[in-house]
């Protein structure tokens, strides 16, 4: 969407309405080709795993109680994680995705959808190639219906009809996308068990950048954040949901798509203005070193030897 919508990432095309579908389209059947090949030539020699990795926010809605709202959400949903999600475990584009980008096309004057459609030897192909589901998981937002003007330039963004919306009592430690609120992971992965056979998965990315550079290495704010947030996956364990393992993201300061080196998500502060780029911890280091050895929360009370 960054690449082909909006261009604000490489190749930077803006092809607006139908680039990131066509882009998506081709991951996805690119991903099935890829999981089996493997599984013809190497799974039985290796006994290996191929999955794919889906970036997802949590969307809820604004009123728990309006049908319009809750809508919205399970289109938040479905527009992000199930855009990839629902071909690779149920075969095809999630229905509300094909009817919204369906009837916004006919709407203008469009002989077919922009949404690209998958033959039926493509689904059957595409349905299954996962052996595990990696998330990337940072945020939430709060979501309501919003119709868009039809005469707007068609993009991905008002195919789905819904406004954004956060609370300001949420903590905002990184960048202005990023509110600290855990409770919408332990919803997400919730989903994932319910919707999609409660397939195995590998926390890939979770963690949260700073907004100013941490001179002093005394990034509090990032040792709250992952412990709400893993305190929540662990609450999904409880659940029953497949979690198998958890990726801090990131274990380095580095560069971060167009925001280059300024956008700082490491446990470990890079100096980038040195020739060997020396690394020193942050506290958040110290803390995360904590958790994997206990392999859960240190108790507070225990005495150290």
């Amino acid at each position: 969407e960054k690449g082909y919508e909006t261009g604000e990432h490489a190749p930077g095309l803006k092809l607006g309405g139908c680039g990131a579908y066509k882009a998506a389209h081709h991951i996805i059947k690119t991903h099935a080709k890829v999981w089996h090949s493997y599984n013809n030539t190497w799974r039985s020699e290796q006994q290996g795993m191929v999955g794919i990795s889906l970036t997802s926010g949590w969307g809820e809605p604004v009123d728990p109680h309006s049908q319009r709202d809750r809508d919205a959400a399970e289109r938040y949903i479905q527009f992000h994680l199930g855009w990839f999600a629902n071909p690779i475990y149920r075969g095809d584009y999630p229905e509300i995705m094909k009817n919204y980008v369906g009837q916004k096309s006919a709407q203008q004057g469009l002989g077919t959808s922009r949404l690209p459609t998958f033959s039926v030897q493509e689904k059957t192909y595409i349905k299954g190639t996962s052996d595990f589901l990696g998330i990337g998981h940072f945020t939430t937002h709060y979501v309501l219906q919003k119709s868009f003007p039809l005469l707007q330039v068609s993009s991905y963004h008002t195919d789905h009809d819904l406004a954004e919306l956060v609370d300001p009592k949420w903590p905002a430690p990184g960048p202005n996308w990023l509110y600290s609120v855990p409770w919408g992971f332990r919803r997400l992965l919730n989903f994932i068990k319910t919707r999609y056979g409660n397939p195995l998965i590998y926390v890939t990315e979770n963690g949260v950048s700073e907004k100013e550079q941490c001179t002093q290495l005394c990034d509090e704010w990032r040792i709250e954040y992952l412990k709400g947030y893993i305190n929540e996956m662990l609450k999904a364990l409880n659940d029953g949901v497949n979690i198998k393992g958890y990726t801090a993201w990131s274990l380095l300061d580095k560069f971060e798509w167009n925001k280059g080196f300024s956008e700082r998500f490491g446990l470990y502060h890079t100096d980038f203005k040195k020739k060997n780029k020396p690394r020193y911890p942050k506290a958040s280091a110290d803390y995360y070193k904590e958790i994997i050895s206990a392999n859960g929360f240190p108790n507070p009370r225990e005495v150290m030897s």
